[in-house]
């Protein structure tokens, strides 16, 4: 990966790939620095992007950045560069999430896995939109299952009265939201004249429709702002997936990151629609709720909404210029 025998060009094209990863509201919250001199590629997470009112503890936005890791890797193998990845947050440099060195990580096989996920990085999106009322087959499912294990992770599909649990929790944390205003929603919605054009945040065009009735909650974009957004009956039964780790620390949270995104490229490969909720997340009284019922163990970090549908409007990246900075 970066090494002095790479040039700034070349780490520029990995950290573009690596920029496609979602993020909260589409902050894209990260900066990349390339220390041309060690050949070294640090990754951190710019605090000006962060969320204080739903994320004050930097929780999603160290899951974004381990989005962009992972994205910084499938790049890395599809252009044959060889890297290693070291996690990094810690208390004397809390914003540094990861460096990137010189070296390999893993088989030849394992390389060649995430090489196949690069086609996936310009396709994906955060789908917002009803779905077909058409359930994942057992093998997408366990493929699901087994690509965020091998990021150190867990990955859970619920069934039955834990799926209704987790639609009233979703529930009770929107009419909260609402109720309350998130002054961090605002801030990022894009209601211009020429919202698409933004380089960040959610355009009106990504935002997606209310649900007609309770089967489920989406996050209310626009609520305060005057504008109407239409509503129609979303899927009668949600495929709902939770996605866990062990610890529930800055390196957990960054690990978290990378499973989210490895899942969601595998998804998308197979043509599976994906969307992500927060929105219980967000708000530590209803978090510890989100466990495994049976096991109580680990720590969710995000739900995951799947299913056959619409993939959901692109939205556009910051200039690489703004988030990739070179130094001796």
């Amino acid at each position: 990966m970066p090494t002095p025998h790479i040039s700034p060009p070349t780490v520029r094209d990995l950290v573009s790939d690596a920029a496609t990863a979602p993020s909260m509201h589409n902050a894209q919250p990260w900066r990349f620095v390339y220390h041309r001199g060690a050949g070294v590629l640090d990754l951190r997470a710019d605090p000006t992007r962060g969320m204080p009112y739903a994320d004050p503890d930097h929780r999603a936005q160290f899951i974004s950045c381990g989005a962009a890791l992972f994205n910084l890797r499938v790049a890395a193998a599809h252009s044959g560069v060889a890297v290693h990845t070291s996690l990094l947050p810690e208390a004397e440099e809390p914003w540094l999430v990861a460096r990137i060195r010189p070296g390999t990580e893993g088989t030849a096989a394992a390389t060649g896995v995430l090489a196949s996920l690069h086609a996936a990085l310009s396709h994906r999106r955060t789908s917002r939109f009803p779905f077909e009322d058409r359930p994942l087959p057992d093998e997408v499912r366990q493929l699901l299952v087994r690509e965020a294990e091998a990021e150190g992770a867990r990955l859970l599909f619920p069934g039955g009265w834990h799926v209704r649990f987790l639609v009233d929790l979703v529930a009770e944390a929107e009419h909260h939201a609402e109720h309350a205003g998130d002054p961090d929603e605002n801030r990022w919605l894009r209601v211009g004249p020429t919202p698409e054009r933004a380089a960040d945040g959610v355009p009106w065009s990504a935002v997606g429709p209310r649900s007609t009735d309770t089967a489920w909650y989406s996050r209310g974009f626009g609520h305060g702002t005057g504008r109407e957004r239409a509503r129609v009956r979303f899927e009668r039964h949600p495929q709902l997936a939770v996605l866990s780790t062990s610890d529930d620390d800055p390196p957990a949270w960054v690990l978290a990151g990378q499973a989210l995104e490895r899942v969601l490229l595998a998804a998308t490969t197979v043509r599976v629609a994906t969307g992500l909720t927060t929105q219980p997340l967000e708000r530590r009284s209803l978090r510890w709720m989100l466990r495994d019922p049976v096991q109580g163990q680990g720590a969710v970090q995000m739900i995951l909404r799947l299913g056959y549908g619409p993939t959901g409007a692109g939205t556009r990246r910051r200039p690489v210029d703004d988030i990739f900075d070179v130094e001796a």
